[in-house]
């Protein structure tokens, strides 16, 4: 998320109630996670061992819990809480506004495009021409959706990510003050739960067609072209390339990129990334050549064992 302006390191730090490490005017020009940040962004880092990946990241402010030797060309905001800190600054830059009507005054709709009654847009969403949004579709703010998109009824758009820090009293929620964006000619099916980023975008791109309930988590990216059938299950910040298939209740774990044209099975598990071009299925999920393998060798666990009991009588 880019801030509307530049701020300063000390404007920041006061905002937070936070000491810091660098110049006071060093700039700041927006915030994000770690997968997506970009020079002038704050990340966060509230864990010893994610230490050096953010300070080794492209963001050139760290939000960290510890004062620690701060790299040429950063720095610091030192927080007892970066988590909370973080969280302040989302509230602080991109609020929660409530809505009082179905369709938001700021949003913008292009030529052409039907919306299906008992429908909700929120504040500054974008919705392109000659779409058709059916009924009871909820498309929270800042959305953005190009042309020539179908969405069936019940969909729901902007989501919180599902994103908590466990506390002694429970779980404290990340705000997400991120995106949706829909590419032309992307069609979702009926009561999808399309997540919004964090801070950043959660994108499908052109030409994908996706089936009835299926959930995408937050900053996760989809591909050009692909099909993914009813029940499939895409965690956060996952990658998947162009022209994949993914059929249905497939269920796709967080933080991994899927090549482009890969094809996954039914109700396959997948727990780390794979190569594209591949066909894929089971739990967890592999090639073709090697899930076979498997199961002609578990095949033979009945054969081996009776020649093990027969070696003993003898």
């Amino acid at each position: 998320m880019k801030f509307p302006k530049q701020h300063t390191l000390k404007d920041i730090a006061q905002l937070i109630n936070c000491d810091y490490v660098g110049n006071d005017d060093f700039p700041v020009l927006g915030m994000n996670e770690i997968h997506v940040v970009e020079p002038g962004d704050i990340v966060f880092v509230d864990h010893p061992k994610y230490y050096d990946k953010a300070l080794n990241s492209a963001a050139t402010i760290v939000l960290i819990n510890k004062e620690v030797a701060c790299p040429e060309g950063k720095a610091l905001l030192i927080s007892d809480d970066p988590f909370r800190d973080f969280n302040k600054l989302s509230n602080h830059f991109k609020p929660f506004k409530s809505a009082n009507s179905q369709i938001s005054d700021s949003a913008v709709i292009g030529e052409g495009t039907i919306i299906q009654p008992n429908c909700f847009i929120g504040h500054n969403v974008t919705i392109g021409k000659y779409c058709v949004i059916h009924s009871n579709v909820s498309i929270y703010d800042d959305a953005i959706i190009g042309d020539n998109v179908t969405i069936h009824a019940g969909t729901v758009l902007g989501a919180n990510a599902f994103y908590y820090k466990k506390r002694p009293e429970g779980f404290d929620r990340l705000l997400s003050c991120g995106r949706v964006v829909l590419e032309d000619n992307v069609d979702l099916g009926a009561a999808c739960t399309i997540d919004r980023g964090v801070t950043g975008d959660t994108r499908i791109k052109e030409g994908t067609k996706i089936d009835n309930f299926v959930q995408v988590g937050h900053d996760t990216v989809i591909g050009k072209k692909c099909l993914i059938a009813a029940q499939v299950g895409v965690a956060g910040c996952v990658i998947i390339g162009d022209e994949v298939t993914i059929w249905g209740q497939v269920g796709i774990t967080s933080g991994i990129t899927i090549g482009s044209k890969a094809v996954i099975s039914a109700k396959s598990g997948v727990s780390k990334s794979l190569e594209g071009g591949k066909s894929y299925f089971g739990i967890p999920a592999d090639d073709f050549r090697s899930k076979y393998k498997e199961i002609a060798a578990i095949k033979k666990i009945p054969e081996i064992l009776d020649m093990l009991k027969n070696q003993q009588k003898n």
